[in-house]
């Protein structure tokens, strides 16, 4: 006689590292497989460059000053720990790429500074920008603005989806 013992497949819960960049917890929450899980991990690593960004993206008022589409920059190829700057410390500086955030800078100014933050940044969240900066983020991830909602109930929105 045989016996068979049926295998069971266990899923380890991946636990993100202390302070993780926002592409790691972009990713995570885009592997969730339920709208409660994607949720709670948002709420989990909630953290001010995070929602700054998830702002930029859904919001309709928070326009982009920097023109669409593909931005000529220089990808940061150093390995990951020695030279890259993240969202984490960088995100009090984009109010410069938003329309009314620093008005006095010029076109040719700001998108300097643009690139300059691109090629400081680690190559994920370089291309995270760049989605953000076209209200593209949903391309990459499976994550909406009413997710978001839900996730951070205290963000003010500059519009209503209704009006």
């Amino acid at each position: 006689m045989t016996t068979t013992t049926k295998k069971t497949k266990t899923t380890k819960a991946v636990k993100l590292p202390p302070n993780p960049f926002i592409h790691e917890i972009l990713e995570h929450v885009d592997k969730q497989r339920t709208k409660a899980k994607k949720i709670a991990t948002l709420q989990e690593h909630r953290d001010d460059s995070l929602t700054a960004i998830l702002i930029w993206n859904f919001d309709d008022r928070v326009q982009s000053a920097i023109p669409k589409g593909k931005v000529p920059y220089k990808e940061n190829e150093v390995p990951v720990g020695t030279d890259h700057t993240s969202l984490r410390r960088e995100w009090k500086n984009l109010f410069h790429f938003i329309k009314g955030g620093n008005d006095t800078l010029t076109s040719l100014r700001r998108e300097t500074m643009f690139i300059q933050l691109l090629e400081g940044l680690h190559p994920e969240e370089a291309r995270i920008i760049c989605l953000v900066k076209d209200k593209s983020l949903t391309e990459k991830y499976k994550i909406s603005r009413s997710l978001v909602e839900e996730a951070y109930p205290d963000i003010v929105w500059g519009v209503n989806r209704g009006s």
